[in-house]
């Protein structure tokens, strides 16, 4: 269950010797998995980042003025990989729109390499429910240990064994306490198993959930166990490409305090702000705005 661009655009992609080189002004893959949208990746020795998507094995690394792309094919790029990297989406045009505010385009110009990834439905659930009040670090470990002992064996790159994230019907017939043992997801553990029984049972259906307002289909992933708010923010644009949403968590809060609205207000309001200026790019401020808000500590 995933969000597919029905037409693909050309793109300036080429197979060389060393893998596939992508030439595209806005892509660096430390500003895309760096960003707080996905946890699902490792960090490799010599910058490069390696993730796993629907049981495929992709590692990218920032060269100059293009991207390398290896472990993957041509084909599959174009199947898989073009929706998730977000490679229908115009991001030099949405950077020159965003920029006509001073403050974006500083943020916009720092992280200039940022694509919201299209991520699978499920795994960006509980990836997202295991976020709430958690620490990126232990949220990527938590993923890890959970695809490890629950799902499928995909096969080793660069030394690391990789698996996929297991399916809903997987999760829903697991112990919550072993999750909290071995996953340390901790009170987020009963919260996990009924999510997953509820998407298992048919709770969720992508392709009938589009035909639903942005507010009715966040009325409804709030009905799922340990999704608020925020999570479920978070769903809406990174599973179901809604990119006028703009979640508010600790750091983009203090970020818009800092640089937009000047004092401290509640989480409801910097929504409410934000919404009304930025708009239907809401979702793409939003994530200039926590990179170069995190990376720079604003409001710390």
């Amino acid at each position: 269950m995933r969000y597919k661009f029905e037409n693909k655009k050309d793109i300036d992609i080429k197979k060389t010797d060393d893998g596939l080189v992508l030439k595209t002004s806005s892509f660096n893959p430390t500003h895309i998995f760096e960003c707080g949208q996905c946890f699902n990746f490792r960090v490799e020795d010599d910058g490069s980042y390696t993730a796993v998507f629907l049981g495929k094995i992709i590692n990218v690394l920032k060269r100059d003025q293009d991207v390398l792309i290896k472990n993957i094919g041509i084909d599959e790029f174009y199947e898989i990989f073009y929706d998730y990297f977000d490679l229908g989406t115009d991001y030099d045009l949405i950077k020159e729109e965003l920029s006509s505010n001073e403050t974006l385009k500083v943020a916009c110009e720092y992280g200039y390499g940022i694509r919201i990834l299209n991520q699978e439905l499920f795994e960006t659930v509980i990836s997202f429910i295991i976020s709430a009040n958690n620490g990126i670090a232990r949220i990527k470990n938590s993923i890890r240990i959970i695809s490890e002992r629950y799902g499928d064996y995909i096969g080793e790159y660069r030394g690391n064994k990789y698996y996929s994230f297991p399916k809903p019907e997987v999760l829903a017939g697991v112990d919550p306490l072993e999750l909290r043992e071995y996953a340390r997801v901790g009170f987020r553990d009963v919260r996990i198993v009924e999510a997953s029984k509820m998407i298992r049972d048919g709770f969720l259906d992508f392709e009938t959930d589009q035909l639903l307002s942005t507010s009715e289909l966040k009325e409804k992933l709030i009905k799922l166990p340990g999704v608020g708010p925020k999570v479920s923010d978070c769903i809406l644009l990174f599973a179901y490409h809604r990119r006028e949403t703009f979640p508010v968590d600790v750091w983009i809060k203090r970020v818009m305090e800092t640089l937009f609205i000047g004092h401290e207000v509640p989480k409801k309001q910097v929504d409410d702000y934000a919404r009304e200026i930025f708009k239907d790019l809401a979702g793409y401020a939003q994530q200039y705005l926590f990179y170069y808000g995190r990376e720079e500590k604003i409001g710390k």
